[in-house]
């Protein structure tokens, strides 16, 4: 019984240092963002928690909006220092309604109001940990949002849902980098 015991000590033991190494071995991958099974969730606290990378303007069409870009201060950090988005890396991409208003400051001033049309997420995975799971591929885990449940990815295929729209920055890391100031050096 002894024996049985400490074999089965010796085993819980073995089974806890597997467990923190793997866990060490992903540590680039956010737990907020993604589990276990590759499933990418929105990051509640982004506006409060991640440094804003800059914004874009559409004015007309079905992404017309304000589109206001949001990463971890590390992944900016990063950036700055090698030009590239580390293993890991969360963006987030949040689509807001606009208005416009004359103000003091010149007439039809446009500016972002309170609807949200919608979210992107990107997570950075250079080791290709979840291939194969619709979201997951050429670098990344792609991942769409929409405001009548946030907790809910409505993008099953990334090649068909998200990759279109960044095909024209496919040698850019699949990332439109321009209009994100805060990525400059300082």
């Amino acid at each position: 019984m002894h024996n049985l015991r400490l074999a089965a000590t010796l085993l819980l033991g073995l089974t806890l240092s597997i467990a923190s190494f793997l866990l060490v071995a992903n540590d680039h991958i956010s737990t907020n963002s993604v589990n276990e099974k590759g499933e990418i969730s929105l990051p509640s606290d982004f506006r409060s928690s991640m440094s804003h990378l800059g914004s874009w303007f559409v004015p007309e069409g079905g992404a017309s909006g304000f589109h206001d870009v949001y990463t971890e201060q590390s992944t900016v950090d990063h950036y700055r220092e090698t030009g590239e988005f580390p293993d890991g890396a969360v963006l987030v991409k949040e689509l807001r309604a606009a208005s416009k208003g004359d103000y003091t400051t010149g007439a039809g001033v446009a500016y972002a109001n309170d609807q949200i049309k919608q979210w992107f997420v990107m997570v950075k995975d250079t080791e290709g940990r979840f291939a194969g799971t619709g979201n997951w591929g050429d670098g990344w885990g792609w991942a769409l949002f929409k405001p009548d449940d946030p907790s809910k990815n409505v993008s099953t295929d990334y090649k068909t849902d998200c990759l279109g729209c960044h095909v024209p920055v496919k040698d850019k890391d699949w990332v439109y980098t321009e209009a994100y100031p805060t990525l400059a050096t300082k």
